[in-house]
């Protein structure tokens, strides 16, 4: 096994709010799909990276308490975390260095209510 990670989802309520936090702070367009009686919207990535994708489904909630995701800024998190509160977000942990080997990571709560991490080496 090379990572433990396989997938992931980011639980949602309103997709059409989520779809546009995302897309703002990701500086991307993200498109709906129906998925398992419910909708997806894949973020972006290239294989053999990761994926993952926003759901909404009513058997999922979003929370700030369960597991924590954390999304790749590029090479500093800053510009990516300056747009969370202007997609409608809240910062929770401004930009914190965790050590100079493994660079910055920074918190927020989505537009869902989700806390989600930011990571960069610089």
């Amino acid at each position: 096994m090379k990572s433990a990670l396989n997938w992931f989802e980011i639980p949602v309520d309103d997709m059409t709010r989520a779809r546009r936090f995302y897309a703002t702070l990701l500086d991307t367009e993200l498109h709906v799909e129906p998925m398992c009686e419910g909708e997806m919207a894949l973020l972006p990535y290239e294989q053999p990276a990761i994926g993952g994708c926003l759901f909404r489904h009513e058997a999922l909630a979003p929370s700030a308490q369960g597991t924590l995701v954390y999304l790749n800024a590029g090479e500093d998190l800053g510009p990516m975390l300056d747009r969370v509160e202007a997609a409608g977000g809240r910062v929770t942990l401004p930009k914190t260095l965790i050590n100079d080997a493994v660079g910055y990571m920074a918190l927020f709560i989505d537009s869902e209510g989700n806390r989600v991490g930011l990571h960069s080496p610089g």
